[in-house]
């Protein structure tokens, strides 16, 4: 004979949502156990009465397999879910990664403008000796390295706003999956209940 647990867990399984399958087979039940105890002979050898216990059993059987594969559906759903967060704290922490590394190049570009503007003061300093030839040559030399000082500095600019840029649509994002996760989870709450009311008056009917 079954325990009590295992009667519990059948009876849950049976039940699924609670949409009245645990009343299915207690009519199942009670009609098997009234087609077993009839004295009439005629009605114990009734196919009508053998058919509709068949039919009933078929229907706890789909509920049984309904319920299981909705069983099933949710973990995967919950799988993918997982993986879904597992990617978006990978990119979080790439992006703070990336932070990190424009702000060491910002303060890297900031080095390169001091250092400019030293070199300009240099400059002036070097315009007032008497060699100009050499010196306007040096002087040459310098600017090409300031306005390579300054692409470089542009470009570790431009690099840093668009990561900058790149992280708040990453976080717009997060925010968006978040609200639409709860609006499913909302979504699947309210249709619980209506789905059990549905469910019920069908089997009250047939």
């Amino acid at each position: 004979m079954a325990t009590d647990d295992e009667i519990i867990r059948k009876r849950l399984l049976i039940d699924g949502e609670g949409a009245g399958d645990d009343r299915r087979i207690t009519t199942l039940l009670k009609t098997f156990l009234k087609w077993c105890n009839s004295s009439d002979s005629e009605e114990r050898d009734s196919d009508a009465t053998y058919q509709k216990i068949q039919l009933q059993l078929a229907q706890c059987e789909f509920a049984i397999r309904k319920t299981q594969t909705v069983f099933e559906m949710n973990e995967l759903e919950t799988e993918n879910y997982e993986k879904i967060y597992d990617d978006i704290e990978q990119s979080i922490t790439h992006a703070y990664e990336e932070i990190a590394s424009c702000k060491t190049e910002l303060q890297q570009a900031k080095r390169i403008r001091r250092n400019r503007q030293e070199y300009d003061a240099l400059a002036k300093v070097i315009a007032k000796h008497p060699e100009r030839q050499e010196t306007l040559k040096q002087i040459e030399e310098l600017e090409k390295e300031l306005n390579s000082f300054t692409e470089t500095k542009e470009s570790l600019l431009s690099k840093f706003e668009l990561r900058q840029k790149q992280f708040h649509l990453l976080i717009n994002t997060i925010h968006e999956l978040q609200r639409m996760l709860e609006e499913d989870k909302t979504d699947s709450d309210a249709e619980q209940p209506s789905n059990s009311g549905a469910e019920g008056s069908v089997m009250d009917t047939s």
